[in-house]
């Protein structure tokens, strides 16, 4: 049923286009946060063994690492909820609260699954459902496609259903209404089929507030995501891009990194102003321990936190520092908590496809 201009309670499959949805506004990363989301989990279908312990040991240093600056919500099925307790140091040692909420995921990219949190006029919190099905259902879902509509209820945020297949790590907003998406995840048969861009932008300018959407060709069936822009784009203020530059001429991330950062240079937002584009060069020295035909090496990933930003480490001193050096530059009011978590990063993620924030209303 429609609620208040809100689709609620629908999946997409039940829902026609004719619907109408109440606009709303994605407030960006950088603003005040009520919590992060995080998912405790590195199931054996999913994840080797030599990956699993070094999983598990990342999610809780990035749980208490969160922990210090902002409450931390982690979904745990039941079985794993002793060893998370365990890894996490208690649930009681940390300067803000890690709560533990019995779920059983699939997998621990949050930032794919969870529902994407927006505002509406009134300042009433909505849960976007952007209908996960697993990357294109490349992996199981069936408790993945579940967190979403799961979340908003736990953070009691109206469930708005999109009638499109997006995963957050898909969108990067300024929050005044410029975003950056890439053609090749967003735009493909295996999410969204017969679409076109034109349908697509009306539809998602409604749902976060957009104004203006700079398309990334990206890249297809190289990873997982299909080339999600929070590995290649992320706006650190308005008017301002940090991009990743790739420089192994083997890596299909060659080209396309320079690509992209042409494209953004040569682009302007929302209110016609040009941006400004700052490169990090991705490290070429990565820690090759947990395997590497997955492995995300690069600073992209970052998470911004209240009062702080955690990016990570591969153990590349010179690309560490210099991507150090730059961020706390953008950032110069926040901490900078810089932090290894070579596990999740070998199954192709990183520390902003870990987590997802939740604003507050």
């Amino acid at each position: 049923m429609l609620c208040g201009g809100y689709v609620v309670g629908y999946s997409s499959k039940q829902m026609t286009k004719l619907y109408s949805i109440a606009p709303s506004t994605m407030q960006d990363e950088t603003k005040k946060h009520k919590r992060t989301w995080m998912v405790f989990v590195a199931n054996s279908d999913i994840w080797s063994p030599r990956q699993i312990p070094k999983v598990k040991k990342d999610l809780a240093l990035l749980a208490t690492t969160i922990a210090k600056y902002e409450p931390v919500s982690m979904l745990v099925s039941k079985a794993d909820k002793l060893e998370a307790i365990r890894l996490l140091g208690g649930l009681d040692r940390h300067k803000y609260p890690i709560t533990l909420v019995e779920f059983v995921a699939d997998d621990l990219w949050i930032r794919d699954t969870a529902p994407v949190f927006v505002l509406d006029k009134e300042g009433k919190k909505g849960a976007i459902n952007f209908n996960f099905n697993g990357w294109g259902k490349k992996q199981k879902y069936r408790h993945d496609s579940k967190i979403a509509d799961f979340i908003a209820k736990k953070s009691k945020s109206k469930i708005i259903n999109s009638n499109y297949v997006l995963e957050g790590g898909s969108i990067e907003i300024d929050g005044t209404g410029t975003a950056i998406l890439t053609e090749s995840s967003v735009l493909n048969d295996n999410r969204n089929p017969n679409t076109t861009k034109k349908e697509l932008e009306k539809e998602l300018k409604t749902l976060l507030g957009l104004k203006k959407i700079i398309w990334l060709k990206g890249i297809k069936g190289e990873d997982i995501t299909d080339g999600h822009v929070d590995f290649y784009a992320r706006f650190v203020k308005v008017g301002t891009v940090l991009m990743a530059r790739e420089n192994d001429t083997g890596s299909y991330d060659y080209d396309i990194t320079r690509e992209n950062i042409k494209k953004v240079q040569n682009s302007t937002d929302a209110s016609g102003d040009r941006l400004k584009v700052i490169i990090i060069d991705n490290p070429t020295i990565y820690n090759k321990s947990f395997g590497i035909d997955d492995f995300a090496p690069g600073y992209m990933g970052y998470y911004v936190c209240n009062h702080a930003i955690i990016i990570q480490k591969f153990g590349d001193t010179i690309a560490d520092q210099k991507a150090y050096a730059t961020i706390q530059r953008q950032f110069p009011d926040r901490t900078i908590e810089q932090i290894s978590i070579d596990g999740i990063a070998s199954g192709g993620g990183t520390i902003h496809c870990s987590t997802q924030q939740e604003p507050i209303d």
